[in-house]
């Protein structure tokens, strides 16, 4: 154990795996500079990262912040501020953070912070968190105990979070949640961006090898030509949204994504319909981005293959721009359909790791296991 020197506020950031951990490590640059500016002169702090599951088959809070307290306690720490992507709720209410400044310690869940600014809000809740918690309480004969003072710059009437009850038995002794339509959707919104849609891109490689080739021979049908010239703008959006919702559906149902919670209380329930609305977003989201990759490579395939004399032979048309983009529009939705088809080769555990975090796959995994499962294929 190192023994740091003496004036000096050792603060650990102990943060799950993946998103978690780069969020800390990108904060633990400046985070040391930035709390001795605000904390005075004489104040020093130096910021370790360290990477743990520390969420490990657990959503339950107070049991999240006794592994906080029993990790401190092995470590010669004085503040432990715990960072995690999953969404956390005590008492039906989506936590934000918890604090207990007898202990020094504070759980952070990253989704309630929304889905923008998120690196900067999350060190705006850590620098706050950690100046609140290294303070001097004021106790006994030097006065009456203070009570926790307030994060005020985190906290305010613009945004959907205000201070939580808190339990008799419960380890923390200050507690920030949201509530409401708006904090609703900005723990949904921070789920998604934990999710990090984009991956599902390289994720889906056989569906997008699948829909590329559909796409490179609906480009050279003269059917397709024809169909394209006839359908109007609002068939060829209705042609779109059918064909991606139709992959969203098709990845799932095939790859088990869906929510199915164990239990039958209202929180239960609740905190299914978070994770299943999250599930949603993001593969709509990745597939939505794949849609637009796939109009525009096959509107670039259509300018490099097509002859303008044999379009219009066969559609009585000119071949100009708008024929183009009708033309890979409609080519993007067929290709759409056949990367659905397509998806079917993929394991079902590629898209479980494109479609959600790393704390995610194991909350599901773990949950798999309870259940008694059989394997994914």
């Amino acid at each position: 154990m190192r023994v740091a020197p003496e004036g000096v506020t050792v603060v650990a950031l102990l943060a799950d795996p993946d998103a978690p951990t780069e969020i800390a490590r990108r904060m633990a640059r400046m985070l040391p500079a930035r709390l001795a500016d605000k904390a005075g002169p004489g104040r020093r702090f130096e910021v370790e990262v360290i990477s743990e599951p520390f969420t490990a088959e657990a959503e339950d809070v107070p049991t999240l912040m006794q592994r906080i307290m029993d990790r401190g306690r092995a470590e010669n720490w004085d503040v432990v501020v715990a960072l995690t992507d999953l969404p956390l709720q005590s008492g039906g209410r989506r936590l934000v953070v918890d604090l207990s400044h007898e202990h020094g310690l504070a759980l952070l869940s990253l989704p309630a912070l929304g889905g923008l600014r998120l690196q900067t809000r999350a060190r705006r809740v850590v620098e706050e968190a950690v100046l609140g918690l290294a303070a001097p309480q004021t106790t006994g004969a030097e006065g009456p105990p203070r009570s926790p003072p307030a994060l005020r710059p985190f906290v305010s009437r613009f945004a959907p979070i205000r201070q939580g009850p808190i339990g008799e038995e419960e380890t923390a002794d200050l507690r920030y949640v949201v509530s409401g339509p708006r904090g609703y959707l900005r723990v949904l919104f921070g789920m998604v961006r934990a999710n990090r849609p984009w991956r599902l891109v390289p994720g889906l490689s056989k569906a997008l090898a699948a829909a590329l080739a559909t796409g490179a021979a609906a480009t050279v049908n003269s059917t397709v030509w024809t169909l394209a010239e006839t359908l109007t703008v609002p068939r060829l959006v209705i042609a779109m949204v059918g064909s991606v919702a139709l992959m969203i559906g098709w990845l799932i149902v095939d790859a088990e994504l869906w929510h199915r919670s164990a239990e039958s209380s209202p929180e239960a329930r609740q905190r299914a319909r978070l994770y299943n609305a999250s599930t949603v977003l993001t593969v709509g989201i990745g597939v939505l981005v794949c849609y637009a990759g796939l109009m525009v490579i096959n509107w670039v395939w259509a300018l490099f293959i097509l002859n303008g004399e044999a379009f219009a032979s066969v559609t009585r048309a000119p071949l100009h721009a708008e024929e183009y983009v009708r033309l890979s529009w409609f080519v993007a939705s067929v290709a759409t359909v056949g990367g659905a088809l397509g998806s079917g080769l993929e394991s079902d555990d590629a898209i479980r790791a494109a479609a959600y975090s790393k704390r995610e796959q194991e909350r599901r995994h773990t949950l798999r296991d309870a259940r008694g499962d059989p394997p994914s294929k």
